[in-house]
């Protein structure tokens, strides 16, 4: 399927200054990456972008940036549904896995094996549902492991009035 439309994203403003960088992904890991491989997360919706940035932690609602991204994006498989998954032969339990349980005790999550089987396979990007806490059914979000500002991969922050920060330069005050 081809992905056109607007997605969502909330982030730090600390990294308002990339908001296509798949760094912090890389550096942590994710749900649909292991460590070392960038990954761009976001959700169809501005709700489910900020469930996906605060994921129910216990804190004090903390600032975030919400950016949107115009994206056209060939060959992205729906895997939101069980009809997706089989048609990719995964399990559904594969994409809900506790993938940063199984990270913590050294065992490859499900998840991580069939994302990078996907990624072999040349898919650039999968929607798939939130497993955010107090996400809804109809919650999805969307990976991409491949994005650039060209087609067939097109992703592009809207930021028409050049609101965010172009550099660091603004935090290095902050320490």
């Amino acid at each position: 399927m081809t992905l056109t439309g607007t997605v969502f994203r909330a982030h730090s403003p600390r990294w308002s200054f990339a908001p296509l960088s798949g760094d912090g992904a890389a550096r942590r890991g994710g749900r649909f990456n292991r460590r070392g491989v960038p990954a761009l997360y976001v959700s169809t919706t501005v709700e489910g972008a900020w469930r996906e940035a605060q994921q129910g932690l216990a804190f004090k609602m903390q600032p975030m940036t919400i950016c949107a991204y115009d994206v056209a994006c060939d060959g992205v498989p729906d895997l939101s549904d069980a009809a997706g998954c089989r048609a990719r032969h995964i399990e559904p339990a594969d994409l809900s896995c506790p993938w940063e349980d199984l990270m913590t005790r050294r065992i490859m999550p499900p998840s991580w094996t069939l994302a990078d089987r996907l990624r072999a396979d040349g898919i650039a990007a999968i929607i798939v549902p939130s497993y955010a806490p107090g996400a809804l059914p109809d919650d999805r979000n969307v990976v991409f492991w491949r994005w650039s500002d060209t087609l067939p991969h097109r992703v592009v922050v809207i930021d028409d009035e050049r609101r965010l920060p172009r550099d660091a330069r603004s935090w290095e005050s902050r320490g």
